[in-house]
């Protein structure tokens, strides 16, 4: 059996294994789209046609027809992975699937096909250790959603061959994504672990009086989101003193020696503190909010599409 070059098994039609889809599509590869609940990925192929419309309406798919005729329901995993150059797995986020479910791609998938997991925490090397093919494997974890959120984390085993990372790399790079690599195992990644630090002292600080959920929530879209949607950490300190980052770490080292000596706890995340933020909250944004974040998130893409091309 022999690989496609620019084609790609998707195996899982939820919200990501359907992003996942477009992006391939988009770029002009061949998609077989698979989920084992009957009906699921057929009635995906109707989803990622709207998606593709809508991605075209902002300037962020030249062919959305063409694209959508790109991405086949296929009936089984050996259908689905006959001759792709790489799988994207996106299965439930618990360990006994992906066990089963890599072994049985490991055993069907033609030599030299990348096999990825879009798992957002689980360590590559907890179901993949057994497989004859193990130096094929890795984890490619976007962020929801990918088509609109371009980062993927790589990240291997200590057996994954690093021409798999690499020839990885290459592939989301082409599509369009932007790859990262993780360069030793860790749970929860990069991303993750970053979002879950921010995300304890959210916690802690509405859950202790600090401030209200929805006053935290301006502090990070409207703050912080919007300096790091151009600029990270690093970037940021570099900026923010005259001296660039040594000068930052002397004049700041103190207040963050004491913030990291007063880590938000565990409990953050059990009651009373998880009753009393659910209580300041109230009801989730409605729907029409969501769109007109989704509004401003397409917009944004393409402004930041145009830079580049006039850059």
């Amino acid at each position: 059996m022999t690989m496609h070059p620019s084609k790609v098994a998707i195996v899982g039609a939820g919200l990501i294994g359907r992003a996942w889809a477009m992006i391939f599509a988009r770029a002009g590869w061949q998609v077989a789209l698979f989920d084992p609940a009957p009906g699921i990925a057929a009635q995906a192929e109707g989803l990622c046609a709207q998606g593709l419309t809508d991605l075209a309406e902002q300037g962020l798919c030249e062919d959305p027809a063409g694209a959508a005729r790109r991405i086949q329901a296929v009936g089984s995993l050996a259908e689905a992975v006959s001759d792709a150059a790489l799988v994207q797995e996106n299965g439930p986020e618990r360990l006994e699937v992906k066990q089963e479910l890599f072994a049985e791609l490991d055993r069907l998938a033609p030599p030299g096909c990348i096999l990825a997991s879009s798992s957002s925490a689980i360590r590559v090397s907890l179901f993949t250790e057994a497989l004859p093919g193990r130096g094929r494997c890795l984890i490619a974890h976007p962020v929801n959603p990918p088509h609109l959120i371009p980062l993927v984390e790589l990240s291997g085993a200590p057996w994954t061959a690093p021409e798999s990372i690499a020839r990885a790399r290459e592939i989301y790079a082409a599509i369009g994504q932007v790859p990262i690599a993780v360069l030793k195992e860790v749970e929860g990644f990069i991303l993750n672990r970053l979002q879950g630090a921010l995300l304890a002292e959210a916690f802690r600080l509405v859950s202790e009086g600090y401030v209200s959920p929805q006053d935290l929530d301006h502090t990070v879209k409207d703050g912080l989101g919007l300096r790091w949607s151009f600029m990270g950490p690093f970037e940021t300190i570099e900026l923010n003193a005259p001296g660039g980052i040594p000068d930052y770490c002397a004049r700041y080292t103190g207040f963050y020696k004491r913030l990291a000596a007063d880590p938000a706890r565990p409990e953050v995340y059990e009651a009373p503190a998880v009753g009393r933020i659910l209580e300041e909250w109230g009801a989730p944004p409605d729907l029409p909010e969501k769109m007109r974040w989704r509004d401003r998130r397409l917009a944004a893409l393409r402004a930041h599409k145009l830079t580049q091309e006039e850059g």
